[in-house]
């Protein structure tokens, strides 16, 4: 009789655990039901679904190759950058990193050493002009402070590539005129980075509060706040900044406040801060108040600031119901919750959203349009558009008194097409 012992014990039970995983791998007279390995068309793979219809599916990322996609030129390599962008390429299907602009080259090494960008396809600020002659770079996304911004998008159309900016898209209207204009110039398409207008929490939040089915909407209310410190960073000079909290956080709550009516507003009011002893705000302001009335009644008010706790938070008031994102403006943990009367009681739901980063969702949308020929959801005209309601929102807090937009504003239509590839637009 043989002894038992840990070895001999041991290796019966590897043995037996691997005799049962080869009888049960396909091919060893157990084959895979064929529906279920999936379908190949066109260079798209398909599975299809392991659960119930009551349960999340998930959906096969299908990316085009590498060779195919939209290379992009990432112009500034800051906090947003590294932190959010840079890492969004990783899941985007239809855009890669082409090349990395930087005024540190030690830097620009260092993370291009980490995504793999050769090192010819690194620039300064100085020698930019150079991604002419660069058949890698088909687009270029603009992550520097606001003043840069107009610059940098007149050089990049110059050298013939398109343009996904940040926002603000300039410090001031003049320069988001100069922007729009440079590009229909050169034939180049400009998009302004409006990431939550691409995101399916504020997406179906706009489809709910448009489809009747809570009544009219009547009134929104919206607050983006944070606390920054006083370390003399770009956003606390006007020069480069433009504004102080109004045009960097404030902006997500006018832009929510036009992209769910589907209005632009016809008045606006506005009143800012600034502490007198705080160094933050020796140039820019602290918290903005400001409200805007739309052509269908519905009134809008909003404030934003950079010295209280971070607060984000969206609300829609219509008739029979409200819808609220909390936390609304971030880049991850959305929930969308939805207020109504059911029976005798009031029912509160929660949706939760499946997380991606917005990034590429935007990135993708962009490299879409130029494929399709179209037009962008949040083109050059949809950001001057802003730039012009935060002016006058800073002429009100300047007069005291409302100021009534022109035609140039309340006739606007500016936005583009939604890709059809990402699905609908509109979700409920």
């Amino acid at each position: 009789m043989t002894e038992l012992t840990r070895r001999t014990l041991f290796g019966s039970t590897a043995l037996l655990a691997a005799t049962a995983v080869a009888a049960a791998a396909p091919g060893a007279g157990q084959q895979e039901p064929g529906a279920l390995r999936g379908s190949v068309s066109d260079g798209h793979v398909g599975l299809p679904p392991l659960h119930a219809p009551s349960e999340a599916n998930g959906e096969v990322p299908n990316p085009i190759p590498p060779g195919k996609r939209l290379g992009i030129a990432v112009v500034g390599l800051g906090t947003l950058a590294l932190e959010e962008i840079l890492p969004g390429f990783g899941q985007a299907a239809h855009v890669r990193i082409a090349a990395l602009v930087s005024g540190r080259p030690e830097k620009a090494r260092t993370i291009a050493a980490q995504y793999g960008v050769p090192e010819k396809n690194l620039y300064s600020y100085a020698n930019f002009d150079g991604i002419r002659d660069n058949p890698d770079i088909d687009a270029v996304y603009i992550v520097l402070p606001n003043a840069m911004h107009a610059e940098f998008t007149l050089r990049a159309a110059a050298a013939g590539k398109h343009v996904l900016c940040e926002k603000p898209m300039a410090a001031t209207v003049a320069e988001a005129e100069q922007m729009v204009e440079a590009c229909r110039q050169a034939r180049r398409t400009l998009m302004i980075a409006y990431r939550l207008q691409h995101d399916p929490a504020h997406r179906t939040l706009i489809g709910l509060a448009r489809s009747g089915q809570y009544g009219a909407i009547r009134m929104i209310e919206a607050v983006n706040g944070q606390n920054d410190l006083p370390n003399g960073q770009w956003r606390q000079i006007l020069a480069m900044a433009g504004g102080g909290s109004l045009p960097d956080v404030g902006l997500y709550c006018t832009n929510a406040f036009r992209y769910i009516t589907g209005e632009e507003p016809v008045e606006v009011t506005g009143r800012v801060t600034r502490p007198p002893h705080d160094p933050r705000f020796r140039e820019v302001e602290d918290v903005a108040l400001f409200t805007m009335r739309f052509p269908s009644g519905v009134i809008a008010t909003g404030s934003s600031g950079y010295s209280f706790h971070e607060s984000r938070q969206l609300r829609v008031h219509n008739e029979r119901g409200w819808l609220g994102l909390d936390p609304a403006f971030g880049y991850d943990n959305l929930a969308l919750q939805i207020d109504r009367k059911a029976g005798r009681a009031s029912a509160l739901e929660t949706r939760r959203f499946t997380p991606r980063n917005q990034f590429a969702v935007e990135m993708d949308a962009f490299a879409l349009s130029l494929h399709n020929k179209a037009v962008p959801l949040t083109p050059g005209e949809e950001g001057l558009q802003d730039m012009r309601i935060l002016a006058a929102i800073y002429q009100s807090a300047a007069g005291g008194s409302a100021v009534t937009l022109p035609s140039a504003v309340t006739q606007a239509k500016p936005r583009g097409e939604w890709p059809s590839q990402l699905g609908p637009y509109l979700l409920t």
